[in-house]
């Protein structure tokens, strides 16, 4: 009995799981259940393939976690402050109260999405999320588009469209570790191309002003290592590490990675190219007891790098980038590449 529970979802249907592939024998594999990416196996120089993304061992296993592994996440990826809209004066629903984290209690990563078209190298989901929802105004129509390209990076698309004003961020919450999922992430080498970040409350609430990199330990225009700087300063201290906002330098368009990491042995490389203007940057500092592939991942054994907007941006007309309010009628396009290169 248990095991036909294992291959039946919340909503009593299957699950539905989509592998795309190219010529260099990189595949990726989703399922419609928040239009998640489960796996990233990329080819190596010595012809062995290694897993670049944290998993689960079952498709079951991704509702006993609340790390949102490789979840779409909306309406709203990030933090709105006292989950309240003060513009339209909203009231949404607190998942981190008296917060709302990553679109409420039951935001677009606990839903069935529904699979649009797919072939070999790409997969369409698209989500109705109705007035109301979680609180936020209007009909909203998602699309997620996954393309698998040939040079081994993972396009990810995102549409939307409302009838109501309302804001919007969608974003892909995968956790990385370039090492096989093994061992500590934080032994990887980073490298962002912002000049300032943005401090957060213990609660990951804006705090303040944007703050220059310079002179801190969230200086990672030069490639470091995450170890070098961390918790090294009273703003990494409040969230048990890296859990903050970088506003990137990219935003004139995504010619230019917005962010690189590289796996501790230096086999593999990852890029991220965006037109979003912020970077989340997560080092996976409440990781532990999560649901693996073997087993359950410990703390800082994977890093997100979120694509969006700064935290709470919704009320924080004032920051120095692109609105988040999606006008009614209007359409929002967005897109994040993830490159895959052996080293």
């Amino acid at each position: 009995m248990s095991h036909s529970n294992q291959s039946i979802a919340p909503d009593g249907q299957p699950w539905r799981m989509t592998v795309l592939r190219n010529a260099n024998g990189m595949d990726v594999t989703f399922m419609d259940w928040g239009a998640t990416w489960l796996s990233a196996r990329v080819p190596l120089e010595d012809g062995s393939v290694r897993e670049a993304v944290l998993g689960c061992a079952t498709p079951a296993d991704y509702l006993n976690q609340s790390a949102y592994l490789g979840a779409c996440i909306g309406r709203y990826a990030n933090r709105i402050s006292q989950a309240l809209l003060t513009r339209s004066g909203c009231q949404l629903q607190a998942n981190q109260p008296p917060h709302q984290l990553h679109g409420g209690p039951q935001g677009f990563s606990c839903r069935r999405w529904l699979i649009v078209s797919q072939t070999p190298d790409e997969v369409i989901y698209r989500l109705n999320s109705p007035d109301g929802d979680q609180g936020f105004p209007g009909n909203l129509t998602a699309e997620v588009r996954y393309q698998l390209k040939e040079d081994n990076s993972l396009v990810i698309s995102y549409q939307a469209e409302t009838d109501q004003p309302c804001p919007v961020a969608l974003t892909n919450h995968a956790y990385f570790n370039l090492d096989a999922n093994q061992g500590d992430a934080r032994q990887h080498r980073l490298q962002i191309n912002a000049d300032r970040y943005l401090p957060v409350t213990a609660e990951g609430i804006p705090d303040g002003d944007l703050q220059p990199v310079a002179g801190s330990g969230f200086d990672f225009r030069q490639a470091k290592s995450v170890a070098d700087d961390f918790l090294t300063d009273a703003d990494q201290k409040k969230t048990s590490g890296y859990d903050h906002a970088f506003l990137l330098n990219t935003l004139s368009g995504n010619s230019q990675p917005a962010a690189r990491l590289w796996s501790a042995d230096g086999k593999l490389r990852m890029s991220v190219f965006t037109d979003a203007p912020a970077l989340q940057l997560y080092t996976g500092n409440f990781l532990a007891g999560t649901p693996a592939r073997q087993g359950v991942y410990e703390n800082y054994q994977g890093i997100a790098l979120e694509t969006g907007f700064l935290p709470d941006s919704p009320n924080h007309p004032e920051w120095p980038q692109p609105d988040c309010w999606l006008a009614a009628g209007e359409k929002m396009h967005t897109q994040t590449c993830y490159r895959f290169n052996a080293v």
